[in-house]
């Protein structure tokens, strides 16, 4: 069973999973990648001007003989005097005649200029160019400046969501939940991928044992639990069929959810145990101090 939609507040729906060609692939040529993802059954891209790859997306998404209603995609403005000026080259770099969703990438973009910019996204909403529009990487003090000027608000945000950050964005997925705005998650495997050997590890193993599932699954079933859309990326066929097939598990229980929570709040560096140290630390450790001992024989030694 494939990922659903999630409804958002201007009446559109967005998939519940994308694939991003945002972070590793930045300036590359992308059009593999997510022609594979494509063929997976990944439904939403997520790109940005930032990324510098949107033509490349825009190949793959003519490769792939797909109708325009078979695909949802979504991209960023991130740096330009002229809102319009840049949507456009966007648009003409995919080939489109309109995006499902278009993205202020973070707060600084259109922070000289809130109003006179988000006015332009208003216009851009209003005329269909965009069927949805939002931001990313908003705080929630971003959030209520541009709520005192927004006509149109924004109906999602997109944030780096992970376990061991969750506890800090939770006042930003109050006011989402407060104010309809659907939450999307970039670096959700950062436990994974990037902080391994912490608390969450065990936890991850422990529920994926139940499940049938591995680790990365068991935090994408995390994300999904929240009600937050996935954002995730893979060279690797293997791996995008992996995060896919988590539509298919079974939900996690409250006390799973609440025992993931529990160690991502503990922080990534509490991982560092008497495993993590000898495996990580204790090596490098060794290694130094045999070159400490080796320079000073050498250096006492006659010649």
């Amino acid at each position: 069973m494939p990922f659903e939609t999630t409804p958002l507040s201007d009446g559109n729906e967005i998939p519940q999973i994308a694939y991003g060609t945002g972070s590793v692939w930045k300036g590359e040529d992308v059009a593999k990648y997510v022609d594979q993802a494509l063929e997976q059954g990944f439904a939403h891209i997520d790109t940005a001007q930032y990324y510098a790859n949107e033509d490349s997306v825009g190949t793959a998404i003519r490769q792939s003989g797909l109708q325009r209603s078979e695909f949802y995609l979504t991209t960023k403005f991130s740096d330009g005097k002229d809102v319009r000026a840049v949507f456009n080259d966007s648009l003409e770099k995919l080939g489109l005649s309109y995006v499902d969703l278009y993205l202020v990438h973070f707060p600084q973009a259109i922070q000289d200029d809130l109003e006179g910019k988000w006015r332009a996204f208003e216009q851009i909403k209003k005329e269909g160019l965009a069927r949805s529009i939002g931001v990313s990487n908003f705080s929630v003090n971003s959030l209520e400046a541009l709520w005192k000027v927004a006509k149109i608000k924004p109906v999602v945000n997109q944030i780096q969501f992970h376990p061991y950050n969750y506890v800090e964005n939770k006042p930003i997925l109050d006011f989402a939940e407060k104010h309809g705005i659907v939450v999307e998650a970039y670096s959700s495997l950062t436990p994974i991928t990037k902080t391994p050997g912490g608390p969450v590890d065990a936890v991850l193993e422990k529920i994926g044992k139940r499940i049938g599932a591995t680790p990365a699954q068991v935090v994408l079933s995390w994300v999904k639990s929240k009600g937050v859309v996935i954002v995730t990326t893979s060279s690797k066929k293997e791996r995008l069929q992996e995060y896919l097939a988590v539509a298919d598990l079974p939900p996690l229980t409250l006390e799973e959810i609440a025992e993931i929570e529990e160690a991502g709040a503990k922080g990534p560096n509490a991982g560092f145990t008497r495993r993590a140290f000898v495996r990580r630390i204790l090596p490098a450790a060794v290694a130094t101090a045999l070159w400490i001992g080796f320079r000073s024989f050498t250096s006492t030694s006659p010649a």
